[in-house]
């Protein structure tokens, strides 16, 4: 059904998707197109294929909550990662219901009940990292942020079952199928027997990740675990249909969980390092807030909820970096969104990164500011303006265990270290968003 022309639709016509993306890439575009914008519901020309734009929080607000039924993950790249995922937490229905449920309680049990587990990992991932850079060292921001993160979550994961070097080989071998699957959301018209690139990448990836997975699950299921740790959690569950996950479905969820948890958790905290050393004044009152709540020692569970203004700069770095930079939906029935007719089949893609950017609802918003985060200024803001873990039914289910570990790792960190980041790095629009290239972090042990 053809789109009407209403003064509410701004629209960008095919020559300007074109010459944005020459000039600058995706994210440049979307950049561009926001500015324009100002929150209106923009369509893209493409070709054949329109996507509409979706940025105000009123909109959505309706995407995400009052239609949520109507807006499914019916795209590309919902498909493409459900050959990774399966279509169980990544999936709709009552099997995501299922295992959402059970993340759920997997996560929130791993929180509280492993809280010492994941404080005393940091502080070892952390304490280690201080022995290897002792005399003073660059180390890749990323590669480190994810091996400090790995160590966290492997308790409430896995109840420190695995390996940590098994662990980090998983996390890398997840982290190469996820990056294989561009070229399959590009272009999910081709049959999967005809190899595109990144497929054999893919497929010895995915391997690695089974060969890791599936004996780990095997041996835990035949010890039938009772604890709180999430793969105790979904062994112990039960799939929509009341029966019990097989070991293919467990393997699917436990990757699901290192995709939307610790890969996203180690690149916030990659980006927490850039903010830091381009506000000096603020990484010095991020480290007299550590050294008054550590007071010299190991961070614990406790100081996390102490930590006030390190988490408020934390809420400030995901909204300048939102991981999932854009998010598709697709619409099963028309509808009208601010008197826009959108027809049956149509791809929404929601833009948090552009959200977090309209002077509408954020003053002065490419500046870099965690005192929009008071409690006083929160309340006054608009409850959609904000969504860097998502809204609605399919809200990301580990944003408090994230902001709980990531202050205690910031914490340990920065109370050991001084550090400086050279250059200026900058992000690309990759699945999540992802540095240009590598950030060195360049750490001195404090004397």
């Amino acid at each position: 059904m053809p789109i009407r022309a209403d003064s509410r639709l701004h629209t960008v016509p095919l020559r300007h998707v074109l010459g944005g993306l020459r000039a600058g890439g995706p994210l440049a575009l979307m950049e561009r197109t926001g500015r324009q914008a100002q929150g209106a519901l923009t369509r893209l020309d493409l070709g054949t294929f329109r996507p509409f734009l979706v940025t105000h929080p009123d909109h959505l607000r309706h995407v995400l909550r009052d239609r949520a039924d109507n807006y499914r993950r019916g795209t590309a790249m919902w498909k493409a990662m459900g050959r990774l995922t399966g279509l169980g937490i990544a999936g709709e229905g009552p099997r995501w219901r299922a295992s959402r449920d059970l993340w759920c309680k997997g996560l929130s049990g791993g929180a509280h009940a492993h809280a010492d587990g994941t404080a005393g990992s940091a502080e070892d991932a952390v304490a280690e990292l201080e022995r290897r850079v002792a005399g003073g060292a660059t180390v890749d921001a990323l590669a480190e942020m994810t091996h400090v993160v790995l160590r966290v979550v492997n308790p409430a994961f896995f109840g420190s079952r695995i390996p940590q070097h098994r662990c980090d080989r998983l996390a890398a071998a997840v982290a190469v199928a996820f990056d294989s699957l561009l070229w399959r959301m590009a272009l999910p018209f081709v049959p999967l027997a005809v190899p595109v690139p990144g497929d054999r990448a893919f497929g010895r990836a995915t391997r690695t990740v089974n060969e890791i997975l599936l004996p780990l699950i095997r041996r835990a299921r035949y010890e039938r675990p009772t604890g709180p740790d999430l793969m105790s959690v979904l062994l112990a569950g039960a799939d929509a249909d009341g029966r019990a996950l097989s070991d293919e479905q467990v393997a699917q969820d436990v990757v699901a969980l290192f995709v939307a948890g610790s890969e996203s958790s180690a690149l916030t905290l990659t980006w927490a390092w850039v903010a830091l050393a381009a506000h000096p004044d603020l990484a010095a009152e991020l480290r007299a807030e550590a050294d008054a709540v550590l007071c010299g020692g190991s961070v614990r569970p406790e100081h996390a909820r102490r930590l006030v203004v390190t988490r408020r700069f934390l809420a400030e770095v995901c909204r300048l970096y939102a991981m999932a930079w854009a998010v598709p939906r697709t619409t099963a029935a028309e509808d009208v969104i601010d008197g826009v007719t959108v027809p049956a089949g149509a791809t929404l893609v929601l833009s948090p990164y552009l959200t977090h950017r309209l002077p509408q609802f954020w003053e002065r918003p490419l500046r870099f500011d965690p005192g929009r985060f008071a409690a006083e200024r929160v309340r006054g803001r608009h409850p959609l303006a904000y969504l860097p873990f998502g809204d609605g039914p399919h809200q990301c289910v580990g944003q408090a265990f994230f902001f709980q570990q990531a202050a205690l790792v910031v914490a340990a960190m920065i109370s050991r270290f001084d550090f400086a980041v050279p250059g200026r790095p900058e992000p690309r629009a990759a699945v999540a968003l992802r540095p240009r290239g590598r950030v060195d972090l360049v750490l001195t042990p404090r004397r």
